[in-house]
């Protein structure tokens, strides 16, 4: 197949002409996000140039020390990211929030490119960098909405918890119900976008290579492959943070442990 049609500056510079259609719709409604639409356009353009230029200088390096430190930059700011789109915190939730997504993303990655794909060598950007990224960004979602629907539904339904504590219960028979109720929240946008893939919506890594000029069945079983890798590390993640959770919010003494959580206004 033929390869793919390269985009200069000024098409691109060109492509953001879209956006007025975001800023005439802010202005005629009075949403009153003209600014930040300007800002978050611009930031994103800024942000993705930088990377550009990173990952190139990157992938023409043949030592995976650079690759490393990127990962796990790129794992650090996922880490803080889940939590910062939550509204309740506690002490040691940023460390519980980047050992669940460095552990999940780097397991599952780490599977992928040696028993999976077998991308020799192992630490190949080319590979690495985009597949990690991809996991990274899907799994803090699951972490986020893990994280914020076990704290908050830990204190919307304070009363009863404690009611099931004072009655001799466990740590665990109080929070059970909650714990599973978060993993269904933090999974089911991965299992609803799973469903219609291919269907309703083609995915940004399938769609990438087939403009690049991959044949359209090779990105489709990469595309599976990510999928899958998307999917065990949500989950992985999700369960992390939720455990982690449980055992700061619930002590030894089977007591819930709110007076830890504070909230924070955006």
């Amino acid at each position: 197949m033929n390869g793919y049609l390269q985009i200069g500056y000024t098409q691109t510079a060109l492509a953001g002409l879209l956006i007025v259609a975001n800023l005439v719709l802010s202005a005629a409604l009075r949403l009153g996000l003209g600014r930040r639409l300007v800002i978050a356009a611009l930031r994103m353009s800024v942000q993705l140039l930088l990377i550009g230029l990173v990952l190139k200088w990157v992938f023409a390096l043949e030592n995976p020390l650079p690759v490393l430190a990127m990962a796990a930059a790129m794992t650090a700011i996922a880490g803080v990211a889940a939590v910062n789109r939550t509204q309740r915190r506690f002490a040691g939730v940023y460390w519980g929030s980047l050992v669940s997504v460095s552990g999940a993303a780097f397991f599952v990655t780490g599977l992928a490119l040696l028993g999976i794909v077998r991308v020799d060598p192992w630490f190949d950007p080319q590979y690495l960098i985009p597949l990690l990224g991809m996991v990274l960004g899907n799994t803090l979602n699951g972490i986020s909405l893990a994280l914020d629907r076990f704290v908050e539904s830990l204190v919307q339904r304070r009363d009863a918890v404690e009611a099931t504590l004072a009655l001799g219960g466990t740590r665990w028979e109080a929070a059970h119900d909650h714990i599973r109720d978060a993993m269904r929240v933090g999974l089911i946008p991965m299992i609803n976008s799973m469903m219609v893939i291919g269907i309703v919506s083609l995915p940004g890594m399938m769609t990438g290579q087939i403009l690049a000029g991959a044949e359209p069945t090779d990105a489709v079983r990469y595309q599976i492959v990510i999928m899958f890798m998307i999917a065990s590390a949500a989950a992985l993640g999700a369960f992390g943070i939720v455990f982690f959770t449980y055992h700061r919010l619930f002590d030894d003494r089977h007591r819930l442990r709110l007076d830890r959580v504070r909230k924070v206004v955006a």
